[in-house]
């Protein structure tokens, strides 16, 4: 009993050894060497197991290799080496399997994932790969191997596509660039051109504002030449506006004769119709022994302004010369109202301007001999209150007459 308690405290024995390249069949050496190791990793090893460059091409390489693979020398030492040193993560991974079905797991994931370079070193080289396991896996990396050939015969084709494809977007790109280049060196040169008018146009500019110092420079020294300029200039001036006021006045007199002489003729009509008027020697003694009384002479009832149908006892007018408002009295009080006059403003105060239009039943507003302050505000009380408003460009004792005729 004692024996049996010892024999299970023993130690597990030890797993067989990992087997080395040469210890495998001649089959697994040409998928072994052809799939772990790249060409170039091969010609390294080569070339340093014969010490030497290695002048054969890569087919020769690869069976020379698999030929040496058989035995154990030089070569098959560095290539165990080597599938050792690069697979030794998924070698430490396969040291799990403690039998061949686990083995077989291990290879059918890898062979899903599609990693099978190391996954069939660490395989083929377990201790517990069998004759069956063995076999599989040759086979199913011989068909990956067919697989992989197709891909890359595909990936070659899409790759020849695809070079085309870049072949003619490169000209297409080439023809661009070229476009591009042109463009950006036509621009260039239009911005040249046009940084050249700005220069040139400042430079005139500058010329210009040189220029008109100079002459302002060359007026002021003429200026200063002349003595007295200054004063005959202002009296040149004086002269003019005194020869403009004159003209005016003259004008202004002209039209002050040609009232006169015309209101000397509305006198003398007047007086002729006046006369015509006057009644007769015996007409007071016939109206006296009617009425046992004097009579009444005919016009003794005062008139007044009528215009449109409407009576107007007082006229305010607004504005005129200082010497037409006596006329413009004889024309106001002739036709029968009271006058009432105001100089819109150059004398007389402007607020008492409302009050007088207030008092007055017909407002004549005298527009070109008035300020305008006056003026609005006789347009907006007028306005305002509905007052009857008549308004007179002209000035003139004639043209206020006319008016008034006009009106009534």
């Amino acid at each position: 009993m004692c024996d049996k308690h010892q024999a299970a405290a023993a130690p597990a024995a030890e797993p067989a050894r990992r087997r080395r390249i040469w210890d495998l069949p001649h089959t697994c050496h040409c998928p072994l060497v052809g799939v772990g190791l790249p060409l170039g990793v091969l010609r390294k090893i080569v070339a340093k197991a014969v010490g030497g460059k290695v002048l054969a091409d890569d087919y020769e390489v690869h069976v020379g290799a698999v030929s040496e693979c058989g035995s154990r020398n030089r070569l098959s030492e560095a290539v165990q080496k080597e599938l050792e040193r690069r697979y030794a993560v998924v070698i430490q991974r396969f040291r799990a399997a403690r039998d061949a079905a686990a083995l077989e797991a291990l290879w059918q994931a890898a062979v899903a994932s599609g990693d099978v370079p190391g996954p069939f070193w660490a395989g083929l080289s377990h201790p517990q790969c069998s004759t069956e396991l063995q076999e599989r896996m040759c086979r199913d990396l011989h068909m990956i191997q067919h697989q992989a050939g197709a891909a890359t015969r595909a990936d070659i084709s899409r790759l020849q596509t695809l070079e085309q494809a870049n072949g003619a977007l490169e000209r297409e790109l080439a023809r661009l660039q070229q476009r591009s280049t042109a463009w950006q060196a036509e621009r260039h040169a239009e911005q040249e051109q046009h940084a050249a008018a700005v220069m040139q146009l400042r430079a005139q500019l500058v010329g210009r504002d040189s220029t008109l110092a100079s002459l302002r420079q060359q007026l002021e020294d003429l200026h200063a030449s002349i003595p007295g300029l200054g004063t005959r200039e202002r009296l040149a001036r004086q002269l003019s506006t005194t020869e403009q006021r004159v003209h005016e006045l003259r004008a202004e007199a002209a039209a002050a004769r040609a009232e006169a002489a015309a209101l000397e003729r509305q006198l003398a009509e007047a007086r002729s119709a006046l006369a015509a008027l006057q009644p007769s020697p015996a007409m007071p003694a016939a109206a006296t022994a009617a009425t046992g009384g004097p009579a009444v002479a005919a016009g003794t009832t005062p008139q007044r302004i009528t215009l449109h149908g409407l009576l107007a006892e007082r006229v305010l007018c607004v504005g005129g010369r200082a010497g037409n408002v006596a006329g413009y009295r004889s024309v106001i009080e002739d036709a029968g109202a009271e006058f009432l006059h105001h100089d819109g403003g150059l004398e007389d105060n402007v607020a008492r301007l409302e009050s007088s239009m207030a008092a007055a039943d017909l407002v004549i507003c005298q527009t070109a001999c008035i300020s305008h302050s006056a003026y609005w505000r006789v347009k907006d009380f007028c306005k305002r209150h509905q007052k009857r408003c008549i308004f007179i460009d002209n000035p003139s004792v004639t043209t206020l007459q006319r008016e008034i005729l006009a009106q009534a």
